[in-house]
């Protein structure tokens, strides 16, 4: 055996098959086969169209093919973030499946049958039973329909499971869905005794060790602790060959002769798409996907007499649909898709030579990801053309080339302790089996994200989880959340946590950390579904209206409670759809990159090879590197100064009324910029005495002072690294971030649960449900959701650590702030005061809560108003008799000994006469096992 060549670790017939078919093995698979044959835990990295996915499979394939006939049950499985990667893996598996099968036939040598299955979310469910049935030897899921298979008897066929690859798994890692993941693999270790080998294939990432840490968790020692599971990580040590450009839609970003930027940038995307077989366009939001869509076909019918330029795909256009363009792309018969994050991921495009990115998609590792997807095969070169939209996202595409071109990726950021994950966990895992209490706090620490959960958290979770939560405090006095119902039991006789009769129903229709936007799918009169609509859009639209979706224009026929019935209208004049959603924002490591950028740019604006190394260096076209440096130069001649990694800028202009907005100009970034602005709008509460309206950006605060002849401009003027984290957690608990996160929170850990699988929840209910909860919760600052809330917003979307040490930069003077004061705002500016305007638009007039405002009318006045109330003219006698039935449980009675436990717990002690149906039984069982008591009282 020639241990060079590592296809001689493979059977005859499957490394035949490779040299025939692929050729000489790529890095990726080359250092990644060893580690895999030999049983170990292990992450490949490599970029996009390195071969990794089938470095993956076809170690675990060929182990497979040497037991013959290879065991039943599944024994590979393969996780994907993304549904329609998993299509296209599944198709992309026939390749080695039948290929090395054809190849060992013509050697004599036949090879057992091996089958794949896909289960995601749309699989039919005739095919789910099957998969149950007869289950595939590889089976390729997400991470979504995993937990619906843990949490069934399907679970069954998994205690086969050898091998586990997880895809793509840098876009799992840092967010709440990798956490999910990350529970879920622990579920996997427990139900599979032999124990099963873990590959993690990522594109280019850092720090590796940090995502081989996720990906691998810890295992529990017999005489001691959990230990971390080694991973081997394999670094291809390859970037992909870029073509970058950024090319300016205008010659000068002045005034336009078309009053708006679109004509030019549609042109220059058809310009494109014309000179290249297929092109992916990417862009921020599933609107301007719409849009581009829209207009470039339009555009097109009009010059060629043809009907079909570009199709559109995101999430919100159903899934045939979607498949269909997948496969119009990959084949070559289009020459065109506008795309959100919805092809960000690794489906093979193989025809596609060109990715072009409408304004900066905010980080590196996401522009990477994206103009990956042009030249995918091995060896290609990845084409890209950044189409910027404004002077300022020029600015930021200049960068962003850069550091795409150098590889300086963003660091990950694992979440931890996600309480709310937990407690969904926690359910479905008490669902499924009985659990000791020592043991589940053991498995849960065995995921990487809860490596650190202490036990008083975790308690508190079951204490929520089996509506036994307490508040903490001497003031809270010994009463438990009435607004909390058991989901689980928790047995504290025995310390183990028992399933109730609806919890896996529960977990099952509830699962998941993707939040519930409460969309309205649209169907045809057929039957057929189209895509989502988002329930404001729906709201405002009537009977007979057109609107655009995925290419087509669609008429209105029918709104109903949870769906809308259209019909085609070829022709007719039609809307362009909205839905709202979150940008993801400019990097904190970027906004950095910009701002070092910033400081060189102006060392060397005036040198005559300024533009030449725009050019060169930065990947602009002429006219960009032009219209980059005259956009420097404005800056500079209205304030003298540029907000840079070491300089802050704060100017103040009145704005159309006379009033003073005060701007902080800053390039580092939205999360940094939102923990800022909450410290702020503290500090100038207290100045002021008011509330005033604040606005964040990626490039700085916009703040309007009302009624002020003096503005202020000293806004770092009492905030320090120590006291601004306090500042923000006061300002934090009453803002609208943190009320749309405690309800997706709460939402996740099953305390707002949907109530009829597959039907939509409208949106405003969900709010007004998570309204009332926080009204109750917000009162106990240890109460989980609470304290998960203010964590994910302290976390993961504020970055509280960057803007303690810019403070600290500010304080010690490594760090300028220079003021200023204007007739108008100065360029940089603009984003802002766009992004103001179009905040506050649509605000409609509301009653400020301040400090010092009146909590309530004088009850006197009220009565001379309307009369005294007595207490007998609100309330109805059956209503009364109604609540008074639900609070005693008489509406329902107990399915099991658990559920029959829980009632003597929230109801306290029952007499004979108060037992109906099997509760009696259900008493003796609890009696026998200690969990129950019979007492006989004197003159009962």
């Amino acid at each position: 055996m020639n241990l060079s060549d590592p296809l001689d670790l493979f059977l005859p017939a499957v490394g035949q098959w490779f040299r025939t078919a692929l050729g000489e093995p790529t890095p990726a698979q080359r250092l990644g086969w060893p580690a895999i044959a030999a049983g170990q835990h292990t992450l490949i990295l490599a970029p996009t169209g390195s071969g990794k996915t089938l470095a993956a499979f076809l170690a675990c394939l060929d182990g497979l093919w040497r037991q013959d006939p290879p065991p039943s049950g599944v024994r590979v499985l393969y996780v994907s973030p993304l549904k329609a990667l998993n299509q296209d893996i599944y198709r992309n598996l026939q390749v080695p499946l039948e290929g090395v099968a054809e190849t060992a036939r013509r050697l004599g040598q036949p090879l057992p049958v091996l089958r794949a299955a896909v289960r995601t979310g749309d699989t039919p469910a005739a095919e789910r039973q099957q998969l149950v049935r007869r289950p595939p030897h590889v089976l390729i899921t997400t991470p979504e329909s995993l937990h619906l298979l843990l949490t069934s008897r399907a679970r069954e066929t998994l205690r086969t499971v050898t091998h586990c690859i997880v895809d793509d798994i840098h876009a799992l890692c840092s967010n709440k869905r990798g956490v999910f993941l990350a529970l879920l693999l622990e579920r996997l270790a427990a139900l599979t005794p032999q124990g099963f080998v873990r590959i993690g294939l990522s594109a280019t990432q850092r720090p590796l060790e940090e995502v081989a840490r996720f990906l691998g968790g810890s295992a529990a020692e017999a005489d001691g602790p959990s230990r971390p599971r080694p991973v081997t990580i394999v670094d291809a040590g390859l970037r992909k060959d870029l073509d970058l450009r950024v090319v300016s839609p205008v010659e000068w970003f002045g005034p336009l002769p078309e009053k708006s930027i679109w004509p030019s940038i549609y042109r220059l995307l058809a310009e494109e798409v014309g000179r290249h077989r297929s092109t992916i366009i990417f862009a921020n939001n599933r609107r301007t996907v719409e849009r581009i869509t829209a207009q470039l076909n339009a555009d097109h019918a009009g010059a060629n007499g043809e009907t079909l330029l570009a199709r559109a795909h995101h999430g919100s256009i159903a899934l045939e649909v979607r498949q269909e363009t997948e496969r119009a792309l990959k084949e070559g018969r289009l020459p065109a898709v506008a795309a959100t994050a919805s092809l960000e991921l690794g489906i093979d495009m193989g025809a596609v030579d060109l990715v072009c990115q409408v304004e900066s998609p905010g980080s590196v590792s996401r522009g990477l990801q994206r103009v990956g997807r042009a030249g995918h095969l091995v060896g290609q070169q990845s084409k890209g053309r950044l189409i910027p939209k404004t002077q300022g996202d020029l600015l930021e595409q200049a960068v962003l080339a850069h550091e795409m071109a150098t590889g300086r990726v963003e660091e990950i950021r694992v979440p931890v302790n996600c309480l709310d994950v937990l407690a969904q966990q926690v359910v479905a895992m008490a669902a499924m089996d009985d659990w000791e209490v020592p043991a589940l706090y053991q498995r849960v620490r065995q995921a990487y994200p809860y490596r650190e959960l202490s036990p008083r958290a975790f308690e508190s979770v079951l204490e929520m989880v089996s509506g036994r939560y307490r508040p903490g405090g001497e003031e809270h006095g010994d009463t438990t959340l009435a607004a909390l119902k058991p989901r689980v039991s928790w047995d504290r006789v025995h310390n183990r946590l028992l399933g109730l009769p609806g919890s896996q129903a529960l977990a099952l229709v509830n699962g998941g950390t993707i939040p519930d936007t409460g969309q309205y799918p649209a169907y045809t009169n057929s039957g057929v579904r189209i895509g989502e609509l988002d329930e404001e859009f729906i709201y405002e639209r009537r009977v007979g209206d057109a609107f655009l979706l995925g290419t087509n224009a669609w008429r209105l026929e029918q709104i109903e409670a949870d769906r809308v019935i259209v019909a085609p209208a070829e022709g007719a004049p039609a809307l362009v759809p909205f839905w709202h959603g979150e940008q993801a924002g400019r990097s904190h490591d970027l906004g950095l990159a910009i701002g070092r950028f910033l400081r060189e740019l102006r060392s060397r604006l005036d040198q005559p090879d300024c533009s030449s190394w725009l050019e060169r260096d930065f990947f602009l076209d002429r006219a960009a590197a032009r219209n980059l440096r005259n956009h420097v130069r404005r800056q500079l001649a209205a304030t003298g100064s540029l907000p840079t990694d070491r300089t802050l800028v704060v100017e103040a202009s009145r704005d159309p009324l006379g009033d003073w907005q005060v701007l902080l100009l800053s390039p580092l970034g939205s999360r940094l910029h939102l923990a800022l602005r909450l410290a702020l709008e503290g500090r100038l509460r207290q100045r002021l005495g008011y509330h005033p309206q604040c606005l964040h950006h990626d490039d700085g605060i916009l703040i309007r002072l009302a009624d002020m002849d003096v503005p202020v401009l000293d806004l770092f003027e009492g905030l320090t690294p120590e006291n601004v984290g306090e500042l923000i957690l006061e300002e934090l608990a009453d803002s609208a971030l943190f009320a749309l996160r405690f309800r997706q929170n709460a939402a996740r850990a099953l305390l707002l649960p949907r109530n009829r699988p597959g039907k939509r929840a409208p949106l405003w209910l969900q709010r007004l449900r998570g309204r009332d909860l926080l009204q109750v919760a917000r009162r106990y600052r240890d109460f989980p959701i609470v304290a998960e809330t203010f964590r994910e917003c302290l976390h993961d979307h504020l970055d509280l650590a960057s803007l303690q040490q810019l403070l600290s930069d500010v304080r010690d003077g490594r760090v300028e702030v220079v003021t200023c004061r204007r007739e108008a705002p100065s360029p940089f500016a603009a984003g802002l005061l766009f992004a103001f305007t179009a905040a506050f638009m649509y605000q409609k007039d509301a009653v400020p809560n301040e400090p010092g405002r009146p909590e309530r009318l004088d009850q006197e006045l009220l009565e001379q108003v309307l009369g005294p109330l007595r207490p007998g003219q609100l309330l109805d006698a059956r209503a009364v008799q109604q609540v008074e039935r639900r609070l005693r449980g008489s509406d329902q009675l107990p399915r099991t000994a658990t559920e029959m436990a829980e009632r003597l717990r929230r109801l306290g002690d029952l007499s004979a006469s108060e037992l109906e149906g099997p509760m009696a039984a259900f008493l003796e069982k609890l009696e026998a096992d200690g969990r129950a008591k019979r007492l006989s009282l004197p003159g009962c």
